[in-house]
């Protein structure tokens, strides 16, 4: 199974804030559109991704304000990124070693949609069931 064809069923909405807002409004932001991770565009470029576990580990376990912090001051700016051919294995390979939890993907610059961890195991799961019934299928029929 490709990235393209998790975006396929998943959709390929993407949502993204600039890096001049607060990471607060980043925040609300995200709880409206129910994401862990906001993609961080400027001039229709990807520059960075800020995530849940940015702002736990950069705003609140350091006593900052999410009000007085801008999203460029804390977000992730070496973002792994995946193409829309590449496959569920590899990004299962690339989020565990990364230790990441979300992949932009990207081709030619152009940002495409975005998967989690959550969509790569559904996915997974979703390939297992179709083995099993197919398995299924194969053996009941071989014994009519």
């Amino acid at each position: 199974m490709t990235v393209n064809q998790i975006l396929a069923k998943k959709g390929k909405e993407v949502y993204s804030v600039p890096p001049s807002i607060t990471v607060y409004e980043a925040l609300v932001s995200m709880s409206e559109k129910n994401i862990g991770a906001i993609l961080v565009v400027e001039n229709d470029l990807l520059i960075g991704i800020l995530s849940e576990r940015d702002y736990a580990r950069k705003i609140a376990l350091k006593a900052k304000s999410s009000k007085k912090t801008f999203v460029h001051e804390i977000m992730a700016n070496n973002v792994i990124t995946v193409k829309p051919s590449d496959n569920l294995d590899y990004c299962m390979d690339l989020m565990y070693n990364k230790k990441i939890r979300h992949l932009p993907v990207v081709e030619n610059d152009n940002i495409l949609g975005i998967i989690s961890i959550g969509d790569v195991v559904k996915s997974i799961i979703d390939l297992q069931k179709e083995t099993i019934q197919y398995l299924d299928s194969y053996i009941s029929g071989g014994k009519s």
